[in-house]
């Protein structure tokens, strides 16, 4: 049976709903925050509809966007909210692309006011070993809170790929996983001992008495009902689990995957190794990802460039 062709307003509310979502467990956004962005992308629909143009999420252009700006300013809206209505914009269509309902964002290459930019965060070593511990202190779901913490520090992974990450392309003894990434690319990523460890411990004392769904009996991560654990059971996991640490920093299974670039290129791992493993197609990506550290930049350049080293 075909399913009825939805309204362009139907569009609309399902993509900023699935968006709101994006923004909540990929992102860590507030609520303040998720709740600004769709206000932002309402008027952009507001926009078109006051124009007269039946524009989807997937047929705006870059054009339509700088309509829409070159509004906003001539308005008198003052720079710092013009700014943020940008970086809405940007968030809607990066989500777009990230769920491959476009290909490119029309928002990408768009300039807006030049505002301080505010770094993401990332945990330290000390308090990622805190959440590990509370999460070991958990008698009935310890071992597979403590393997998810293990696999999204130890392994850099995306919320999405853990949660589809499959038994079957974990290789232990070669101390490799296989990782389906965004636009089904696959790449390998190092896994450590204790991530092995705490991976083989959940494997023989949780999954192996669970029920499983015949349909998900290659999957690592699996519900009560024997299927694969979604994406949002995973960040309220890794949010509970920070709370009960004592982590006043707001985390997301993000926040893992940003902390393990980070404490990488801290420890003086290679950016275009730290790229391989993120699954990154830019190395700009990275560059952002990371947010360089500076002072171990400076000190790089200080050791080694010929230019720039002290006289021995």
């Amino acid at each position: 049976m075909n399913r009825p062709v939805q309204s362009q307003e139907e569009i609309w509310e399902r993509e900023l709903e699935q968006f709101g979502l994006f923004l909540q467990l990929e992102k860590a956004a507030s609520e303040h925050t998720r709740s600004a962005y769709i206000h932002d992308v309402g008027l952009l629909r507001r926009f078109f509809h006051d124009q007269g143009m039946e524009l989807s999420p997937y047929e705006t252009g870059k054009e339509h966007l700088e309509s829409f700006l070159r509004l906003l300013g001539e308005t008198g809206i003052a720079a710092r909210s013009q700014a943020r209505i940008l970086s809405g914009l940007k968030a809607f269509f990066h989500y777009l692309v990230y769920e491959e309902k476009i290909e490119s964002s029309p928002a990408l290459l768009l300039q807006g006011p030049v505002l301080p930019r505010k770094l993401p965060s990332f945990l330290e070593v000390f308090e990622i070993e805190k959440i590990l511990e509370t999460a070991e202190s958990d008698p009935v779901n310890g071992l597979r809170d403590k393997m998810i913490v293990e696999l999204l520090y130890g392994c850099g992974l995306r919320v999405s790929e853990l949660g589809h990450l499959l038994i079957s392309q974990c290789y232990f003894e070669a101390g490799f996983i296989r990782v389906i990434g965004k636009a089904d690319k696959e790449r390998l990523v190092p896994i450590g001992e204790e991530a092995i460890s705490a991976t083989k411990l959940y494997l023989q004392n949780v999954r192996s008495h669970a029920k499983i769904h015949p349909a998900f009996s290659d999957y690592l991560l699996l519900n009560h009902r024997g299927k694969n654990l979604s994406r949002i059971s995973i960040f309220k996991i890794v949010v509970r689990l920070g709370q009960m640490a004592g982590i006043k920093k707001k985390i997301s299974p993000h926040t893992f995957r940003h902390s393990f670039a980070t404490h990488l290129l801290e420890g003086g791992a290679d950016l275009r190794m730290i790229q391989e493993m993120l699954g990154h197609e830019s190395i700009t990506t990275t560059e952002i990802y990371t947010h360089l550290d500076m002072g171990y930049l400076s000190q790089v350049i200080t050791e080694f460039h010929p230019r720039a080293a002290k006289s021995r």
